[in-house]
């Protein structure tokens, strides 16, 4: 049994870099407030992870590396897209940033993104104790 490398902690990563995607997308947006016809952008990737979660439930143990997978494992970079806001103009000139939803979805990913560190830095801290390590 690997402590490290297992898939809750692939998908903590996952996750990890999904909200540095989201964070940076955001980034982008608030920066573009002024400017013309400028689209908003969104990070999606909620459902993608929780559709990894479910292949996980699925994953084999494969003794023999001809033995076909369950569930089929994705990369690390497949968890989030980055799509175009179209459906709102708020501006006169085209530009459909909303500073207000920016700066709420900010703050949310920033709790989101403390939550997994939080969660990465418990298992860590389980695997210092069980390696004797830990008080």
């Amino acid at each position: 049994m690997n402590l490290i490398n297992n898939s809750t902690h692939l998908l903590l990563q996952s996750a990890i870099n999904s909200s540095m995607v989201r964070q940076n997308t955001i980034a982008q947006n608030i920066a573009n407030v002024d400017t013309p016809n400028f689209k908003a952008k969104k990070t999606v990737f909620t459902h993608e992870l929780n559709n990894a979660m479910e292949n996980q439930r699925l994953a084999a143990y494969r003794t023999n590396e001809q033995h076909l997978e369950f569930g089929g494992r994705r990369g690390l970079d497949d968890f989030h897209r980055v799509v175009d806001r179209k459906n709102t103009q708020y501006n006169h000139n085209g530009n459909n940033v909303d500073i207000d939803l920016e700066m709420a979805e900010l703050a949310q990913n920033q709790i989101y993104y403390n939550t997994l560190i939080e969660r990465l830095n418990g298992r860590y801290n389980s695997v210092r104790t069980v390696l004797g390590q830990g008080r």
